[in-house]
């Protein structure tokens, strides 16, 4: 029953005392309910009359994360958990979930902090991140602080936002408690021996409770799946069907997977996370161009495999990394890998067109199965958003795929796990969670309009956010803005926008099909040939949503907003970012974009 619905009649409380417990929890925090709620299950279980508390513990370990992916999430909760096992008062949050002036009070902060695009924050920890930056952000000389940083040395700003985080609560007169430890993308050995390191930091600090403060995250675990990126679903594809035209230059997949009787819950906006196997086809040409044996045993993560088993099962392929290019350079000892491994731009051009198969061809090497092993990055789960809701399609999720394909030397590559969902077929089975993602949610009122801009693949959310708002019965304006080369090749999901068209669930649809006429169009054009619609539409409270590239796709949208905010609505350049960010931070501008 919710305290809302409590009445006299439903307890053994009098009408007063309804009244009061009602206006004491109406004042109280997520994590302040949560402390009251086990310290009145502590003082009834021993008999006693519940008494006020002379003082709460001395300190309370306060774990921040802030997450694109939910590594940092899983980090933080894993050490929340070790935290509470030894006595420590502990406060696991989101950083979106902060309040920032509470942070004048805190005295030990532990912060585990990704790092998204090019040296961005995650959306996570934006409005933290500002705070610190700016001068609202208070003297904490009281405070003890350590960061675990995440994020990709194929990136040249390697873990900005954690270093941000580092610099600025120094600055701000904090005490480090151990030096920031940055992670790269195989961040689990890392990750442990750090949190074994900041617990013994943190101990002289605490005074040791036998209870523990549950977050706001804490209180919701419970009601999560039990399926996480480590202990995934092992699921069955039910479809892998092309969208795309014969004659299309691209292979766009609609892919269906049953999630039986997992319980596995998702929202529209969310991702699905999918454990991939690399093609068997792929390892043999590794392990032939190298002259290894595919039977000999080498251990990975304390587990004794066969060569094949473990470049099939574990270790990263299509996905090169500065550090194998420089270690590759040196093996090989050639004088053209050694410079492009020695410019930062050249190696991020290098990784993005070229796999270990095409290292192996171009630049021979002679390396014994252990060392090769040890070089590879271990396989990571690829995100994908979903593109259905479960008030439509139950105990399914869809995906919308598009095969990653290209042509090197007379030989095809293709992405990892693009290619295992393109290539499955029924009946096949795929490892999969639920990634969720409350920075790229439908409004909560059902009278707000939307506005989605999603070209390709980026329409799949969108598909979803259609689907739940159908079921929903939500009647406000919706607009989706979607492009692609052709019209007739490529328009993904066309009858079901035409469906929603003519049923009025969908308001209005503007499409860019980019190599259709002479002059290329793309959706950035369509919503500036629409600016004055546009921008009355987001004065009349619209949510504006993008989903796809974020390499350029975002970008110009993103000025094309700028664009229209100073066409219509008389700002200058800095009071239309100004604007966009307001936007934000309201969370009426929200992306999905990778």
């Amino acid at each position: 029953m919710l305290l809302k619905e409590l009445s006299s009649f439903a307890s053994p409380l009098s009408e007063g005392q309804v009244d009061k417990l009602k206006q004491l929890t109406s004042e109280l925090s997520a994590t302040q309910l949560a402390w009251v709620s086990g310290y009145l299950a502590a003082t009834a279980n021993q008999g006693q009359v519940a008494q006020i508390p002379e003082a709460a513990p001395a300190q309370t370990v306060t774990i921040l994360y802030g997450s694109q992916t939910g590594n940092g999430k899983g980090i933080a909760t894993t050490l929340a958990a070790q935290a509470s096992a030894k006595g420590f008062a502990v406060n696991l949050a989101s950083m979106a979930d902060y309040k920032v002036r509470q942070l004048k009070q805190e005295t030990i902060l532990i912060a585990v902090v990704s790092t998204h695009g090019e040296g961005e924050a995650p959306d996570d920890a934006i409005e933290l991140h500002k705070f610190l930056a700016s001068k609202r952000a208070p003297k904490l000389e009281q405070l003890n602080f350590s960061v675990l940083a995440l994020g990709d040395t194929s990136y040249e700003f390697f873990c900005q936002t954690g270093k941000d985080f580092s610099e600025r609560l120094t600055a701000l007169g904090a005490k480090e408690l151990l030096p920031i430890v940055e992670c790269d993308v195989d961040y689990e050995d890392a990750a442990e021996n750090w949190q074994e390191q900041v617990l013994t930091a943190v101990e002289p600090l605490v005074q040791a409770s036998g209870a523990s403060v549950v977050s706001i995250d804490t209180a919701k675990s419970s009601a999560e799946s039990e399926y996480t990126k480590q202990q995934p679903y092992e699921a069955e594809i039910l479809v892998s069907q092309k969208l795309t035209g014969r004659d299309s230059d691209r292979d766009v997949r609609h892919v269906e997977i049953d999630l039986g009787e997992s319980g596995i819950r998702y929202e529209a906006g969310d991702a699905l996370g999918i454990w991939f196997t690399n093609s068997s086809g792929l390892v043999n040409e590794v392990i032939t161009g190298l002259s290894l044996d595919a039977n000999a045993e080498v251990t990975v993560s304390k587990q004794t495999l066969t060569l094949e088993q473990a470049l099939l099962e574990k270790k990263e392929l299509t996905q090169l990394y500065p550090g194998l290019v420089t270690a590759w350079a040196e093996l090989a000892g050639n004088d053209a890998l050694t410079a492009i491994a020695a410019d930062k731009e050249q190696t991020r051009q290098f990784v993005l067109g070229h796999q270990l198969a095409d290292l192996i061809t171009q630049y021979p090497v002679t390396i014994d199965a252990d060392k090769l092993v040890a070089l590879l990055r271990p396989l990571t789960p690829r995100l994908y958003s979903i593109a259905s809701s479960q008030a439509e399609v139950e105990s399914e999720v869809h995906l919308t795929v598009a095969l990653v394909e290209d042509e090197r030397e007379g030989q095809t590559r293709f992405g990892g796990a693009s290619h295992f969902l393109a290539s499955a077929e029924e009946g096949q089975t795929v490892k999969v969670y639920v990634e969720p993602n409350k920075h790229f949610r439908l409004p909560e009122s059902n009278d707000t309009p939307v506005i989605m801009v999603g070209p390709g693949t980026g329409v799949a959310p969108f598909r979803a956010f259609m689907q739940q708002r159908a079921a929903d019965g939500v009647e406000s304006d919706s607009w989706l803005f979607f492009g692609n080369p052709h019209f007739e090749q490529d328009f993904l999901y066309q009858v079901e926008w035409q469906q929603y068209l003519k049923s009025g669930e969908l308001s209005r649809l503007d499409v860019a099909f980019s190599r259709d006429q002479a002059e290329k169009v793309y959706v950035q054009h369509r919503i500036a040939e629409q600016g004055e619609t546009l921008w009355n539409w987001l004065q009349n409270g619209a949510h504006f949503y993008i989903c796809g590239d974020a390499e350029r796709m975002a970008k110009d949208v993103h000025q094309a907003l700028i664009n229209l905010a100073i066409e219509h609505g008389g700002l200058d350049e800095a009071g239309a970012e100004n604007y966009l960010e307001e936007l934000r931070s309201a969370k009426r501008y929200q992306k999905d974009v990778y």
